[in-house]
């Protein structure tokens, strides 16, 4: 017969209800196959006194305002001039620089963290007959009171403090000579070029069987073992130039307020006449007058 339970039945005392620790003294296995590639700890983004990093857009913008890697005011569209040469008193040397000229610059609009996810301020510079544009355009201007402008960019900042006053006119005078600034514009276009031309190519050889191939391309993707095809991103020929170039940390030489002029040492991408974006360099420290401007702004 099966045994049965006993009906003298005693209350549990405290102490068997309490957590239990119990240990194991087995071997541990030392045996099996071993994995080719242990899980290794990574060396980002671990310890105890590093913030765990959050992926929302809020998060990545407080980021970028602690790291500079916005500017804290914003920049002025100019007119490439072309090149000339300046010499230096002291030591004589000569140094080149390019003429920058800004006319009639505006601030246009602003882009605001609440309404578009960011902070900008919308410049535009020089002019346009109000017949040669859009309806849509006309009307963004004359809302916010601003004459049609040829040229429309935008210009990251920081934060809300970088934000201009629509209308406000920005002179030559906005940059000081000494700073340095980044320079941004499109290259000059150079039309469909060969690979000799567009990425320095050595050529092929003049002799031991090449014909009419001595400035094309060679093998354009490996055999079976490369899997028998042209990789991503394989150098070749096609349009050159036309892009948008950025030059950094170039050294404001001279400023005329009265005539709109900004000297800038080396050479600025594009050709005469073509747009250029500078702001203040974001790898250089920030100059006076951005420094003043944020200060005034945060105790207002």
């Amino acid at each position: 017969m099966p045994p049965r339970l006993s009906l003298n039945l005693k209350p549990l005392s405290s102490s068997f209800w309490a957590p239990q620790i119990f240990t194991c003294n087995a071997p541990k296995r030392t045996f099996g196959i071993r994995s080719l590639n242990p899980p290794r700890p990574s060396r980002f983004n671990a310890g105890p006194d590093l913030p765990v990093l959050k992926s929302t857009p809020t998060a990545a913008l407080e980021r970028k305002a602690k790291a500079d890697t916005l500017p804290l005011r914003t920049g002025a569209l100019a007119i490439k001039k072309g090149m000339t040469a300046i010499y230096d008193p002291e030591t004589g040397k000569r140094i080149a620089c390019t003429v920058l000229q800004l006319d009639r610059v505006q601030v246009v609009s602003h882009k605001t963290r609440q309404q578009h996810g960011y902070f900008a301020v919308q410049v535009g510079a020089g002019w346009k007959h109000h017949t040669n544009m859009t309806k849509s355009l006309l009307g963004h201007f004359s809302t916010h009171g601003v004459s049609p402008k040829r040229y429309v960019q935008e210009f990251r900042v920081r934060d809300e403090s970088g934000l201009l006053a629509v209308g406000e006119t920005i002179n030559a005078d906005w940059f000081e000579e000494g700073q340095y600034v980044d320079a941004r514009s499109h290259t000059k276009g150079k039309g469909f070029a060969g690979v000799m031309k567009r990425h320095g190519f050595g050529g092929q050889d003049r002799s031991h069987g090449v014909s009419l191939t001595h400035r094309s391309l060679g093998s354009a993707g490996p055999s079976q073992g490369g899997g028998s095809r042209v990789y991503p991103g394989k150098k070749m020929a096609g349009n050159m130039g036309n892009e948008r170039h950025t030059v950094q940390n170039l050294k404001v030489l001279k400023v005329d307020a009265e005539n709109g002029i900004v000297v800038v040492n080396g050479a600025v991408s594009g050709p005469k006449g073509c747009i250029v974006k500078i702001q203040d360099a974001i790898k250089k420290p920030w100059p006076e007058k951005a420094l003043q401007q944020a200060k005034a702004s945060a105790a207002a």
